[in-house]
């Protein structure tokens, strides 16, 4: 199989970050538990091993297999952590800051963009790719606005080294923004985080650190909801363009701008609200049998996004970055930085 060397050596990294993780941890610091998280670890060598050893090609497709498919099957995984009144309820409760932090990068962002000189769009791809659901968001508006390959690809560049940052850091600034309340840095790292692959990173980061698992939860949702803003965010850009533009190109059909994850998620979390019903889960499961099927659910879910940021790492190239120029990495820091301080400054105020 193509994938299987790809994706063989980011399960390894996976392996490897948790082992580095414990040994830096607890053999060298001599620490009941390692203050390091083994995800965070996983990132770092992906990085290291991709930007100091020429990768055969071979492993390529494995790689890319790992970001898109395990990171997707481990969010639907994440699904059984919680019933569909949860799913409901941080939903309800994320909505009014997605709002807020959506609108104003939307604006911001193309404002900024047009003051660096950068073409109007560059700055709608910089500007939903932060504001709404990184890559994919990207991918999904540029043939709506006839956008050139390398806007995109200086896009995706800018969104993948900010968010990279945002990941590693965020979860440490939500700690101390929110007195280590899970909920709000949940509801941070949602809104604030670019990518669903760094926000997943960034929840399992804090969950690794500060030991609170709710906070993935809260995040994972908030980026669920906050990623279906492409039905509307999208058709509304490309409507924009081209009333200041000649060139015509039709937005894409509404569903395909729904992530099937994204319903996948919904549906897991159905079955747990199911399974949860009555004495026996589904009218024949003993309570036990259930509880240790949720039970592998959820560490199948960690595994496949262990794998998945491995990969994230291992897909973090350098030297993308240096034919870009300083304009459109400008660009990506002050929208990066807009987003996180929009989010914060929302939920200092109102939550």
């Amino acid at each position: 199989m193509k994938i299987l060397p790809g994706l063989m050596l980011a399960a390894v990294l996976a392996v490897a970050g948790n082992y580095l993780a414990d040994l830096v941890g607890v053999e060298l610091m001599g620490l009941p538990k390692s203050p390091i998280s083994p995800i965070m670890m996983a990132i770092v060598l992906g990085v290291l091993l991709r930007n100091t050893v020429n990768l055969p090609a071979a492993v390529e497709p494995g790689i890319k297999f790992s970001l898109q498919r395990i990171l997707r099957l481990g969010i639907i995984l994440l699904g059984i952590r919680l019933s569909l009144g949860e799913v409901g309820l941080i939903g309800l409760k994320a909505l009014p800051v997605i709002l807020i932090t959506v609108t104003v990068a939307l604006v911001v962002v193309n404002f900024v963009s047009k003051r660096l000189g950068l073409s109007a769009r560059m700055g709608i791809l910089i500007a939903v790719g932060t504001s709404i659901c990184g890559a994919t968001a990207i991918m999904a508006t540029a043939p709506t606005i006839n956008a050139k390959d390398d806007e995109v690809s200086y896009s995706v560049a800018c969104i993948a080294l900010f968010g990279m940052a945002a990941m590693l850091a965020y979860p440490f600034a939500a700690h101390w923004l929110f007195s280590g309340d899970p909920a709000l840095s949940g509801l941070f790292l949602g809104t604030a985080v670019h990518d669903t692959a760094q926000v997943a990173g960034a929840g399992l980061v804090y969950q690794q650190y500060f030991g609170e698992p709710r906070a993935l939860d809260v995040a994972t949702v908030t980026k669920l909801v906050r990623n279906l803003g492409m039905l509307i965010v999208i058709p509304l850009m490309s409507i924009l363009y081209h009333r200041q533009s000649s060139e015509g190109a039709e937005p894409p059909a509404w569903y395909s701008m729904v992530p099937l994850f994204v319903i996948g998620f919904a549906m897991m979390s159905l079955l747990r609200t199911v399974g949860d019903m009555g004495e026996k889960a589904f009218g024949f499961m003993d309570p036990g049998q259930w509880k240790l099927v949720v039970s592998v659910t959820r560490e199948t879910a960690g595994y496949c996004l262990a794998i998945a940021m491995a990969a994230v790492g291992l897909g973090t190239r350098v030297s993308n970055l240096r034919s870009i120029g300083p304009r459109p990495l400008i660009a990506g820091l002050v929208s990066a930085l807009i987003v996180g301080a929009t989010s914060a400054l929302t939920l200092l105020a109102f939550y």
